[in-house]
C-alpha cells in the first residue's frame, strides 16, 4: 500500500465549502460506488443498520437548506470562548472557518445532491454505551463516504445544524420515526486540483498514556 497517497488522502479530506462547484452534476453511479465502499466500515453486531438518503430534488433541497439557514442563524451569532493563545491554529482558522460556513449556508440548495447518513434505532433517552454504539455504526461510514468522494474528485462538508429540525425533515424526505439521522453532507465535485493539510493541534499534545495528563 503506498502510504504516502493514503496519508495524503487521509490529511487533506475535509469539509470543502467555498470550492464545491454547484454548477457540475454528480453522477448517480459514481456516488452510488462510494455508498457502497462506505458499507465497509464497521458496523456494531455487524447489525448494518445504515440507510443513505440522497436528496436531488430541487424543492426539497431548498426546504432542508432553509431549516439548516434557520439553524446556523441561531448557532452563528452564539457567543462562544476560544484559546486566547494566537498560536492555536484554531484561532487562526476561526474567521475563515466562519466565513466558508455562512456560504455554504447561504448556497447549500445549490449542492447537486446532499446526503443524510442515517441509522436504525433511537438513543437519545438511552446511555452513554446505547449512545456510542449507535453513532459508532454510521459516523465511521459517513466518514468513509467522504474518503471515497474526495479520492474520486468529490468534495462534501460534515454538517449537523440540520438536526435541530430533525422531525421537520424527516417529515419533509418520509424518514421513519425509528431512523436516526446522523449527518448532512452537500456532496459536489470541487474546483482546483488538490487540497493542503489542515492546520491541528499536536497530537502529542493530545495523547495521553496509561494516565490521563501522562505525556510519554
Amino acid at each position: 500500500m503506498d502510504l504516502m497517497t493514503v496519508d495524503h488522502l487521509l490529511t487533506t479530506t475535509h469539509s470543502v465549502r467555498k470550492r464545491l462547484d454547484f454548477s457540475r452534476p454528480v453522477e448517480p453511479e459514481v456516488l452510488e460506488r462510494c455508498i457502497e465502499i462506505a458499507q465497509h466500515a464497521p458496523t456494531g453486531a455487524n447489525a448494518q443498520g445504515w440507510h443513505w438518503v440522497v436528496v436531488a430534488d430541487a424543492a426539497k433541497k431548498m426546504g432542508i437548506a432553509n431549516y439548516y439557514r434557520k439553524s446556523w442563524a441561531v448557532y452563528s451569532t452564539a457567543p462562544r470562548q476560544r484559546a486566547a493563545n494566537p498560536n492555536d491554529p484554531r484561532a487562526k482558522q476561526l474567521q475563515r472557518v466562519r466565513d466558508s460556513a455562512n456560504y455554504l449556508a447561504e448556497h447549500m440548495h445549490e449542492a447537486p445532491v446532499l446526503v443524510i447518513p442515517c441509522i436504525e434505532g433511537r438513543v437519545e433517552n438511552a446511555g452513554a454505551a446505547a449512545q456510542a454504539g449507535l453513532y459508532g455504526s454510521i459516523l465511521p461510514a459517513a466518514w468513509s463516504l467522504m474518503l471515497a468522494l474526495r479520492a474520486r474528485g468529490l468534495g462534501s462538508a460534515w454538517t449537523s445544524l440540520h438536526l435541530v429540525y430533525e422531525k421537520e425533515i424527516a417529515a419533509l424526505l418520509g424518514i421513519p420515526a425509528h431512523i436516526t439521522q446522523a449527518a448532512l453532507l452537500p456532496v459536489a465535485y470541487f474546483t482546483g486540483s488538490d487540497f493542503k493539510p489542515a492546520a491541528r493541534l499536536p497530537a502529542r499534545e493530545r495523547t495521553h498514556w496509561d494516565q490521563w495528563g501522562q505525556r510519554r
